[in-house]
């Protein structure tokens, strides 16, 4: 089964682009972690309110709050799809990395993936 690819894409013949499962599973983490709640309407709770933190200053009070913040945020949108096995977050600069290791429920597939802002 293929899966619609976001951010949403056309394909070479037009259509809406697709994606394999695997694939989508982070792209949908991706649009968790970097939505700001309040910004969809119709799910005004959706979100991680991870971008909020990207100018903090760099401690480990704020490491803890945003593997805090991811972890909740994964476990309520996408709960049902994913088991999150451990969150690394650090700023380098002024780029928040966000390394996020889970396993997908409907294949037992465990993936690593960094995502960065």
């Amino acid at each position: 089964m293929m899966n619609i690819k976001y951010p949403l894409q056309l394909d070479k013949l037009g259509l809406t682009a697709k994606t394999d499962y695997d694939r989508h599973i982070a792209d949908m983490i991706e649009q968790v972690l970097f939505t700001t709640p309040g910004e969809r309407v119709n799910r005004p709770t959706f979100g991680s309110g991870l971008m909020q933190l990207v100018f903090q200053p760099n401690s480990d009070e704020l490491a803890s709050t945003i593997r805090f913040l991811v972890q909740g945020a994964l476990q309520q949108f996408l709960g049902d799809l994913i088991i999150v096995n451990d969150v690394q977050a650090k700023i380098e600069d002024s780029t928040l990395l966000v390394t996020i290791d889970y396993t997908i429920i409907r294949t037992k597939e465990r993936q690593v993936r960094q995502f960065s802002r």
